[in-house]
């Protein structure tokens, strides 16, 4: 609080002073001490207006302007306010911060704490309109010149890789950095080789990766500065698609949709390389030719599913969507396709659409907020500020995602992979990198650790009625969505009961003449008004397991009386 020196109104103003690098910071004279000398002789020649420095230091060495998240400043921030600085001073403007909408904010905060900023070089403060219109000005020539920045650094890797440099991250099976270029290792190169062959001699990614574990072909080993170890493990099948994809080893560098000659040498011979392109590319025309079909199909014009040509099963088969209506509900569900052509397969796959997309969305929305998650696959190389900013776009990106945006899911993943133990799910890693600069323009330097992210998600199999449904992970847990159908099977036996109970029924025979039913249906439906109470209120609340479906109940009628093995029947318990 400002006090009264005779007739001057005393102002304890606090120096804030910032470098974006550390580099000189171990000087005896660094350029933080000459900040600090020039911000003090500034206050010293104010000392008429009642300006005192205050003794406590704010010095951010080696962080950027691009970040509020800067030890000393906050600091400073919260000294203001707590009442205890009345001036901020810095040598310059972009001392302060780099951004517009960032000093919008410290503007704001000022205001409110009653405390003004003078910038000692460029005569101008916070206290007056003007002020706050030249620093506005100022800010936004600052900012331009971060973006500017950012779109240098964008256009010496696009310019780099044109040159068939390569731009760091993390090499790939079969090579090893050596003086900021690829290097050939020799024994993983053979590796490589290896599982360019092996996939035509099987003809399917399932059968390679079975064929490779069994040979205990493993991924590439890598120990980082920390001591700690990565790699090592069986090669995933996501994996196994980016190496037969992978154009480094044929000599290549891939930047944005554009192939330009590599300077390291190349693995693959290009004869081996274009008959694995050739054979990727015949299954995968397999595999559209039945989503094109179902595209001519008048329930896919209706019901567009958000995963439509992106689900497939372990065998790489496509699961389509499709649906079903009872009493004017929609169910749609992602099904085999020999489920759809009414085969009868014991292995087919029947996944309620909803949840699968729910599940999908949710799990790639809490990767995107896992600071973690972003720092392993998109930050190895990034400073701490850009890692803030990467976690913050990281955030954002995935308040779009649950927002059912179609385009932006359908950009992201590549593919997700229905397994008997599990789902797995494919991500672009340049199509996230993309994302995230649209959103953060400071992070354009990022380099993927790998193109394609993989996510999986733990599952199991159960079987319901006439096929076998995937219970996949929380979606359980999560799902609380009444089933009409089941609570009306429920209703309609307890109501037969009461009406043969009353009299107002004399026999099955004559509620089946009524309801025009069959009547070995009524008499089947009968035994559901005995039905356990818990397994009642799970369906009249929606949180019955995924398994308990109107197909299931009414394979399982008639129910045995005893509760205990109605539950075994209907939520496999013992």
């Amino acid at each position: 609080m400002d006090k009264p020196i005779g007739r001057v109104v005393r102002k304890r103003c606090a120096i804030y002073t910032r470098k974006s690098t550390e580099e000189g910071l171990d000087q005896a004279f660094n350029s933080l001490d000459a900040q600090q000398e020039a911000c003090a002789a500034y206050v010293a020649s104010q000392k008429h207006e009642g300006w005192l420095l205050s003794e406590r230091p704010y010095d951010d060495g080696g962080l950027s302007g691009g970040s509020m998240q800067r030890p000393a400043l906050l600091a400073l921030l919260e000294d203001i306010k707590e009442k205890r600085v009345d001036i901020v001073v810095v040598y310059k403007v972009d001392r302060l911060t780099r951004s517009l909408a960032d000093f919008a904010k410290l503007t704001e905060l000022f205001d409110a704490h009653g405390a003004s900023f003078v910038s000692v070089t460029q005569q101008f403060n916070t206290s007056t309109s003007m002020g706050r219109l030249t620093l506005n000005v100022l800010l936004s020539f600052a900012q331009f010149e971060r973006e500017v920045a950012g779109e240098r650094i964008r256009d010496k890797i696009a310019l780099s890789k044109q040159r068939g440099m390569w731009m760091g991250g993390l090499p790939p099976l079969g090579y090893d950095p050596k003086d900021k270029q690829l290097v050939v290792n020799a024994c993983e190169a053979k590796t490589v080789r290896h599982i360019y062959q092996s996939y035509l001699d099987c003809g399917s990614l399932v059968e390679l990766k079975d064929k490779l574990d069994n040979e205990g072909v493993v991924s590439k080993k890598r120990h980082f500065e920390n001591g700690k170890t990565f790699g090592g493990v069986p090669i995933t099948r996501g994996a196994l698609y980016q190496i037969l994809r992978n154009r480094i080893y044929r000599g290549e560098i891939a930047h944005r949709g554009q192939i330009y000659q590599g300077n390291h040498k190349a693995i693959v011979d290009p004869d081996l390389w274009d008959q694995v392109q050739a054979k990727l590319i015949e299954r995968g025309r397999r595999a559209r030719t039945n989503t094109d079909r179902s595209k001519d199909n008048e329930v896919t014009k209706l019901m567009p599913a958000l995963l439509t040509g992106l689900v497939f099963d372990a065998q790489g088969n496509r699961l389509t969507p499709t649906h079903t209506k009872n009493r004017g509900k929609r169910y749609c569900y992602y099904v085999s396709a020999s489920l759809v052509r009414g085969k009868k397969a014991t292995d087919g796959i029947r996944i309620p659409a909803a949840d699968l997309e729910q599940l999908v969305l949710n799990k790639l929305a809490k990767r995107l907020r896992d600071p973690s998650w972003l720092t392993i696959h998109f930050g190895a190389k990034l400073e701490a500020h850009q890692i803030e900013r990467l976690i913050k776009g990281g955030q954002t990106l995935s308040e779009r995602f649950l927002q059912h945006d179609q385009n932006l899911v359908r950009a992201l993943i590549d593919r997700v992979i229905i397994e008997k133990p599990s789902i797995i799910i494919w991500l672009k890693a340049d199509t996230i990198i993309e994302q995230l600069t649209a959103i953060e323009h400071s992070l354009v330097c990022i380099e993927p650790v790998e193109e394609t992210i993989v996510i999986k998600i733990d599952a199991h199999r159960l079987r319901c009625g006439k096929q076998v449904k995937l219970i996949i992970g929380d979606a359980r847990a999560d799902r609380h969505q009444i089933d009409d159908i089941l609570l009306k099977l429920i209703i309609d036996a307890r109501r037969w009961f009461e009406e043969l109970k009353s009299g107002k029924r004399h026999s099955i025979a004559h509620i089946a003449r009524v309801e025009k039913r069959e009547q070995s249906d009524i008499s089947r439906s009968l035994s559901l008004a005995f039905l356990a109470p818990d397994i009642v209120e799970m369906i009249v609340t929606g949180t019955q397991p995924l398994t308990l479906t109107t197909e299931r109940l009414r394979a399982a009628r008639p129910l045995p009386p005893s509760w205990s093995k109605q539950r075994s029947i209907l939520l496999d318990q013992s």
